[in-house]
């Protein structure tokens, strides 16, 4: 399931309050204001920039340069602007815990549009504010399965229900790995090729097991054993030997035992390297998930196993 999400203005401030020292002054009646917009990006404002009357921005950035610059009513008359104000401006920011222009708070309270001040500098709050918007608005997918730090690798389990993906997890987290996030972990998009996968809130720490129920890992196993948040990198598709016995390509699979199997997941337009395993009685899962990821993790550094084999059979043909 992929979404976006509507961030408004009070969003923005609920969150980033804290982190960026922020103060709403005026402008109250905007918080409803969306900083998400559904235009395409050449029809839409910048999302962030200095105040001016020529571009619009989203939110509007005032420094202690701009706001020397804007000292009477006529210096921020609304006629100003070659755009719309009111229809293209969601939020302005004082930095530097500058005294906000009395016709700034004028024109903010006048067009409903919210007014923040922070203490911190002008750049630090740009490269800050920018970095945390794109995390919050980033475009999301929620993929059923359990998200886990295996080796340092973002991996994530999936498979169809009772197929045993928490047991597994369970395994791996007793060998030591992390668990990240159980049953519905939310993936972002974070940068160009990079996605990155966090547990809801409510879910922090807890992993449901059945015939046990649900267990609090932080407790049973210590809080290094947990993590929120892991850059995915690998996913590891878990298959019941029936399922797979009727897949069309289960019998090449088989046959061909220097196939390369490895194979592809689109999440979020990325794709993401996917190694399908056979589930059946007998077979040490945790051991097969964690070879699996070193053998991933061989091939990001250019190895193949099956190549290399291949390679060597060559030779000694050429040799013999």
């Amino acid at each position: 399931m992929t979404n976006r999400r509507e961030f408004s203005v009070a969003d923005a401030f609920a969150e980033f309050k804290e982190d960026l020292k922020l103060s709403w002054v005026t402008g109250n009646e905007g918080g409803e204001r969306q900083l998400t917009s559904t235009d395409t990006a050449a029809k839409r404002p910048r999302l962030l920039g200095p105040l001016n009357f020529n571009s619009p921005n989203r939110i509007q950035l005032i420094g202690p340069a701009e706001a020397r610059l804007f000292n009477t009513i006529e210096d921020m008359a609304p006629s100003r602007f070659e755009y719309s104000l009111h229809n293209s401006c969601e939020l302005f920011i004082v930095t530097d815990a500058t005294q906000p222009p009395l016709p700034l708070l004028a024109l903010a309270n006048d067009a409903q549009i919210p007014l923040f001040i922070t203490p911190l500098p002008y750049s630090k709050l740009q490269r800050m504010l920018r970095y945390r918007l794109t995390l919050s608005m980033a475009e999301s997918e929620i993929v059923h399965g359990v998200l886990l730090d295996v080796h340092g690798t973002g991996v994530l389990l999936i498979g169809e229900p009772s197929v045993g993906k928490s047991e597994v997890a369970l395994e791996l987290i007793s060998r030591g790995h992390i668990l990240v996030a159980d049953d519905a972990p939310e993936f972002r998009r974070i940068a160009p090729g990079t996605i990155e996968g966090r547990c809801p809130p409510v879910l922090q720490d807890f992993l449901e097991v059945r015939g046990l129920g649900i267990l609090n890992i932080a407790r049973m196993y210590g809080e290094a054993q947990t993590r929120n948040r892991k850059i995915l990198r690998f996913i590891v598709r878990l298959r019941s030997a029936t399922a797979l016995a009727k897949d069309p390509g289960f019998e090449h699979l088989v046959s061909d035992r220097l196939h390369d199997n490895e194979e592809e997941r689109d999440v979020l337009g990325i794709s993401i390297p996917q190694r399908t395993i056979p589930v059946a009685p007998g077979r040490n899962l945790a051991v097969l998930v964690e070879a699996a990821v070193r053998e991933h993790i061989l091939r990001a550094g250019g190895y193949s196993a099956t190549n290399d084999l291949i390679a060597r059979q060559a030779l000694a043909i050429e040799k013999s």
